[in-house]
């Protein structure tokens, strides 16, 4: 299946306890299906001082479902499904069914 949300889409949580919440891909987990999205499923972590860290309590992003985010439509922000299609150049692009707009640059 083609990766349909890639690092440096802006999502929107459409479900769960984030759910309306906006931000950017930081990483894409394939092999889990999961994605870390920059403040969003917050979570924190009781961690051990090293040499380049302190310790103490961290708040950091969880990984969160794919299948719980949708793209945000880049005319209008709000949530759009993902298609496909070629450009005269051959580039197979993404583009959002609900405006038509191009996703990749």
């Amino acid at each position: 299946m083609a990766a349909r949300i890639k690092k440096g889409d802006r999502v929107i949580v459409i479900a769960g306890r984030d759910k309306g919440k906006e931000g950017e891909v930081l990483k894409v987990l394939p092999k889990e299906n999961r994605a870390i999205v920059q403040g969003v499923m917050m979570v924190k972590r009781h961690e051990r001082p090293s040499a380049r860290a302190a310790g103490g309590i961290v708040t950091k992003e969880a990984p969160i479902h794919i299948s719980n985010l949708a793209h945000a439509d880049p005319a209008d922000g709000k949530p759009t499904r993902i298609g496909f299609k070629f450009l005269e150049d051959g580039r197979k692009v993404r583009y959002a069914k609900r405006s038509g707009e191009l996703i990749d640059r």
